[in-house]
This record gives C-alpha cells, sequence and structure tokens, in this order.
C-alpha cells in the first residue's frame, strides 16, 4: 500500500500503516510518522522514545533484510498506549528482541544496542511471523498528563 491510510477510527483506537522504501531514507519518515500519529491523541505515549524505537526497528529491518521490495509502518493507538510495528520480508526472527542477552555490546561497536534499548524502554516487545515475513513490534503505555513535558 503507497501512502498514509487511516482505517476506522473508533473512539478509542485508531491505526496507521505506510509503505516505507527499503533505504535509510525510510528512518527519518518513520520517526515523523510516529510523532505525528501520537500527536493525534490526548493521551499520548512518549513521542521521543516512540521515535527512538521507531527509528531502531526501521534501521534493523533495512540493514539486516535483503530485497528491494518496502517495508511497511505500522502504528497503533490504543487507550493504553500504542503498538509500533515494522514488518519486513525477512521471515527469521530479529537478534537477541526476546531472548536473554548472554553478553553486553562491545562499546566501541557502533551496532548492538538498538534491540538493547528496544527491550529496555518498552512495556513489552517480540515479533511474529507474517504471510511475506515478519513483523517487529514494540508497546508504549500512555504517559499521564501531569508527566508529560509542556
Amino acid at each position: 500500500m503507497n501512502g498514509l491510510a487511516l482505517y476506522e477510527r473508533p473512539a478509542e483506537s485508531a491505526s496507521w500503516r505506510i509503505a516505507l522504501p527499503h533505504t535509510t531514507a525510510a528512518v527519518p519518515v518513520a520517526r515523523a510518522l510516529v510523532r505525528s500519529a501520537l500527536a493525534e491523541v490526548e493521551h499520548a505515549a512518549d513521542c521521543d522514545t516512540a521515535e527512538l524505537l521507531t527509528a531502531e526497528l526501521v534501521a534493523n529491518a533495512v540493514e539486516h533484510t535483503a530485497g528491494r521490495g518496502p517495508i511497511e509502518l505500522v502504528v497503533e493507538l490504543r487507550p493504553g498506549g500504542c503498538q509500533v510495528e515494522v514488518h519486513d520480508p525477512d521471515p527469521a526472527p530479529p537478534g537477541h528482541l526476546t531472548r536473554p542477552v548472554i553478553e553486553e555490546p562491545d562499546p566501541w561497536q557502533e551496532g548492538g544496542r538498538g534491540l538493547l534499548l528496544i527491550r529496555a524502554l518498552s512495556s513489552s516487545c517480540g515479533h511474529r511471523p507474517t504471510a511475506s515475513g515478519k513483523a517487529v513490534w514494540f508497546r508504549l503505555p500512555v504517559v499521564p498528563a501531569q508527566r508529560r513535558p509542556a
């Protein structure tokens, strides 16, 4: 699907789904889309954390999956927070997303921290197979109004 599609919007939830290019150019676009989606609701999840974790998922999908086909970003706003999914064409599960990490990442390496950030900062995360590959997701809870930055 090309472009941003707004699905039926019940009072308590909303969803957006967009195809992104299988290039690093998808990362800032995904960040902006997540920020825009979270701005739509009064009791939103933490936008900064959502942007950071979305950027990690999209960057991983671009870097670690083969193919030229698009990846897909799905943002679902729920009464209790949000869920962000990134769909890619590779059915292999992501590295250490749901398994305990035995080794700490090498502090001298550029990579190796994205999945740790997702595990540490989200309320839950995981992956699931799809008809065309897999979806990797995270959830963030609603931030109470008194704790949100002005």
